[in-house]
């Protein structure tokens, strides 16, 4: 075999090889940027509904605390949130919402709570209902970001 035609195909070979090395890096930094992208798009989702689902809640269990007719627009408002969460979030973050969402129903049947027992239950830390909820969904983002 001629030494030329050797060369040849070996420059060739080469130049393949580097071609498709390099177009194979490209497409995979191009799924790990998209990847990263939807990552933080799910997560800024999830913030939001989680953020709007800690503010219902808390307004909710307020007035569960001082009240003993249910606020219908709120628990509604908490439970449409509660659907959502269902949709998009873990299981351990499904349950806490769960929990605060049947919390604040058992709560209005218990008897109200005057402002100093609402004073000592913040004291004692018995009031923070969310709790459990916001460690939760701290540990969902944790497992969310990317690993180098």
């Amino acid at each position: 075999m001629d030494v030329s035609i050797i060369s040849a195909l070996a420059a060739l070979t080469g130049a393949a090889v580097g071609g498709l090395t390099s177009g194979i890096a490209t497409w995979l930094n191009h799924r790990s940027q998209v990847r990263a992208e939807w990552i933080l798009h799910e997560k800024s989702r999830r913030q939001l509904l989680y953020r709007d689902f800690i503010e219902e809640a808390s307004k909710c269990y307020i007035d569960a605390l001082q009240h003993d007719k249910a606020d219908i627009p709120g628990l509604v408002g908490v439970y449409a949130k509660l659907s959502a969460i269902r949709a998009l979030s873990s299981t351990p973050v499904v349950h806490c919402a769960e929990d605060v969402a049947r919390k604040i129903l058992d709560t209005y049947l218990e008897p109200d709570k005057s402002f100093v027992e609402l004073r000592e239950m913040a004291i004692d830390g018995t009031i923070d209902l969310l709790r459990g909820f916001s460690d939760a969904c701290h540990d969902e983002f944790e497992e969310m970001r990317p690993i180098f």
